[in-house]
């Protein structure tokens, strides 16, 4: 089997915590010169963005050198720019670190804050932010939480390690624990494990169960209920551990909606009403990755972390539902 070739380091540094773009140039193509091919690739940007950078020096090579305009197409080599970056509406609230060591970073992440850069959620995301504010340019993302959903994530700190970290997501090594709050159902029996087969369809905002062998398995604990108030209005509240043996997308919020429970301030389920517009930061999802358990593939150090953070739904309701 032949082994593929790593690309070369980028010889452009991050900005705001973001990488720089890398593309490599298909091994077929009838483009006679790079920026032929970038124009085509890049379609979808405004007319004469792609000719201002290179006019500009922005698209550079593997020896940091500008590409000229009229550099011809060669397969297989690499070029790197920045993109233009998108105004973004900040998350005004703390990114919190739980534990810090040479090989990893567990932080506590806020809601409304992206793990990781993606569409128009860049800059203001748990790894460009702490890659800025700890100083640390090869930070990166061993799993993902939703946007809104709050709690642990864990980062590694060297690019050479991820992969065994990452790897003890995918092999379900890792004992993650979340918890919710949700209207209380006297007559649900829990707890329970609830298994089903859930997927998502890339462009559609909300996941589906579907018939077949099941995909997704989460156990759903009480921890506590009560009644509490907004204004005149009586809610009949629970409290919820959630155990997901799997990682399927939006499988507790799934899994909690089928039970005739969703989780309070879901925007997907039961019914779609989003997405969350950026800078709306009432009423969050009341979702919380509590704790991530497992033993260390590098140091093989057992580590148990807990989020300190409260579901505002639960320590004061009238407030979180805005009366």
């Amino acid at each position: 089997m032949r082994r593929r070739t790593p690309p070369p380091p980028s010889p452009l540094p991050q900005r705001h915590g973001v990488d720089p773009v890398r593309v490599r140039l298909p091994a077929e193509g009838a483009w006679d010169t790079v920026r032929a091919y970038l124009v085509e690739r890049m379609s979808g940007a405004a007319a004469g963005v792609v000719a201002g950078m290179f006019d500009a020096g922005l698209i550079v090579g593997a020896d940091g050198r500008a590409v000229p305009p009229e550099a011809a197409y060669a397969p297989g080599t690499y070029v790197w720019f920045h993109r233009e970056l998108p105004a973004e509406v900040p998350v005004p609230f703390p990114l919190e670190v739980v534990y810090r060591d040479a090989h990893i970073v567990v932080a506590d992440k806020p809601h409304f804050l992206a793990t990781t850069p993606r569409g128009s959620h860049v800059t203001e995301t748990a790894l460009a932010r702490l890659r800025r504010e700890l100083g640390i340019p090869t930070l990166g993302a061993a799993h993902r939480l939703d946007r809104l959903t709050a709690g642990l994530v864990l980062f590694t700190v060297r690019p050479e390690e991820r992969g065994a970290y990452q790897t003890l997501f995918s092999d379900r090594r890792v004992r993650k624990e979340y918890e919710a709050v949700a209207p209380y159902d006297p007559s649900l029996a829990l707890p329970r494990t609830v298994r089903s087969r859930i997927v998502k369809e890339r462009g559609v905002l909300a996941a589906r169960e579907v018939e077949g062998e099941p995909n997704a398995v989460s156990r759903v604990e009480l921890i506590e209920h009560r009644t509490d108030r907004a204004g005149d209005r009586a809610a009949a509240l629970g409290r919820y551990r959630l155990l997901p043996a799997t990682g399927q997308t939006h499988q507790l919020r799934v899994h909690l909606n089928t039970l005739g429970v969703p989780i309070l301030g879901d925007p997907l389920y039961p019914v779609v009403t989003g997405p969350v517009p950026d800078g709306d930061f009432r009423r969050p999802l009341q979702l919380l990755a509590r704790e991530l358990e497992f033993t260390d593939p590098v140091t093989g150090a057992a580590h148990r972390f807990r989020s300190g953070r409260t579901l505002a739904a639960w320590s004061a309701y009238g407030e979180w539902a805005g009366q």
